[in-house]
C-alpha cells in the first residue's frame, strides 16, 4: 500500500506543453507513473509524448479517468488551475508552482472547503510512492520502496532524509512535500491520519521548519491519535528572529515559530526529536529496532 499515489493512479498534467511540464512529464513517465492526459487551454486535440492534450481538466477526467492532477502552471494562473481541477472532481491536486500570491491562495483555500478534492502544496516537490508512482519534481532514482513515511516542508531536506534512509537499508512508503508557503492545502495532521491507516507504513519522519505553529499542532494531534513511531527534525535552529529564511512561510514573528519552541513542544508530545539533520536516517532505523 501507500498513501495518495499508487500504481493505479491516473495523472493529468496541467501545463503539460510548457517547458517544466514537458520535462517533468518525461521523467514521470520514465519512472512508471500513469500519466494519462495533459491540459493546456487552446491546445486541445494535440499530443505530448503520446499523451492526449485537452483544453479543460473536466475533459481529461471524463475521457481518461484522471484522478490525480499535477500543476506546472505559472503563478498568475495557478489558483484558477487548482479550482478547475477541484470542479472536475480530481481526488488529489498537487501544485508544484511557487510564487502564487497569498491572496490567491486564500481564495483557493476557501473554495476547496466544500469540495472533495485535496490539495498538496503549493511550492512543493510533490508526492512519490517509490516503486509505484511519482507526481512531482523529486529525483525518483534516490528513493526505494519500504515502510518509512515522510512528510516535509522542505524539498531539499526530503532528498537528504531519503538518501540517509536508503543508506540504512530502509525505504519509503510515500514521501510528501507539503510546501513551505504560508497557506497550503493538506497539512501534517491530515497526512499523519493517512499514514496511521496505511498498512505499509511502520514509522513516520516529520520534517518541519521555523515559522507558524503547524508542527506543534501536529504533535498535539499525534499524541492523541497516532500509534506508530514518529520522529521529527526542525530546520532553522540558528535563524535570527524576524529574518525570512528560504520559504515564504519560514519566518518567526510575534514570538512564535522558533525552532527551540517547536522542538520542545514535539518532545512534550512524545515525539522523538532529531537534533542534527545528519542523523535522520539513523534515528528512523533506531525507532524500527
Amino acid at each position: 500500500m501507500s498513501i495518495i499515489l499508487n500504481e493505479k493512479s491516473r495523472v493529468v498534467v496541467q501545463g503539460i506543453t510548457g517547458k517544466e511540464g514537458r520535462f517533468h512529464t518525461k521523467l514521470m513517465l520514465e519512472y512508471g507513473t500513469k500519466v494519462v492526459s495533459g491540459v493546456t487551454p487552446g491546445k486541445g486535440g494535440l499530443s505530448e509524448q503520446g499523451i492526449p492534450v485537452f483544453d479543460r481538466v473536466e475533459e481529461a477526467v471524463k475521457q481518461e479517468g484522471a484522478n490525480v492532477s499535477i500543476l506546472f502552471v505559472p503563478p498568475p494562473f495557478a489558483a484558477d488551475g487548482i479550482m478547475e481541477a477541484a470542479d472536475a472532481g480530481v481526488e488529489w491536486i498537487i501544485c508544484v508552482t511557487e510564487g502564487i500570491p497569498v491572496q490567491d491562495m486564500i481564495r483557493v483555500k476557501t473554495y476547496l472547503n466544500d469540495k472533495k478534492s485535496r490539495l498538496i502544496g503549493p511550492n512543493c516537490p510533490g508526492v512519490i510512492s517509490p516503486g509505484k508512482s511519482k507526481a512531482g519534481i523529486m529525483p525518483g532514482f534516490i528513493h526505494k520502496e519500504g515502510s518509512v513515511g515522510i512528510i516535509s516542508r522542505s524539498g531539499t531536506l526530503t532528498y537528504e532524509a531519503v538518501a540517509q534512509i536508503v543508506d540504512e537499508g530502509l525505504g519509503q512508503s510515500t514521501a510528501v512535500g507539503i510546501g513551505g508557503d504560508p497557506i497550503i492545502g493538506t497539512d501534517y495532521k491530515d497526512l499523519l491520519a493517512l499514514f496511521e491507516k496505511d498498512a505499509q507504513t511502520e514509522v513516520v519522519l516529520l520534517i518541519g521548519e521555523i515559522g507558524g505553529t503547524a508542527e506543534e499542532e501536529a504533535g498535539e494531534w499525534a499524541k492523541k491519535h497516532f500509534t506508530k513511531p514518529l520522529a521529527a527534525f526542525i530546520a532553522g535552529q540558528t535563524a535570527p528572529p524576524g529574518k525570512r529564511m528560504g520559504h515564504a512561510g519560514a519566518i518567526i514573528s510575534g514570538g512564535k515559530g522558533k525552532a527551540a519552541d517547536k522542538m520542545e513542544s514535539l518532545k512534550e508530545s512524545g515525539i522523538h526529536v532529531i537534533e542534527n539533520p545528519a542523523f535522520m536516517g539513523k534515528a528512523i532505523r533506531d525507532l524500527l529496532n
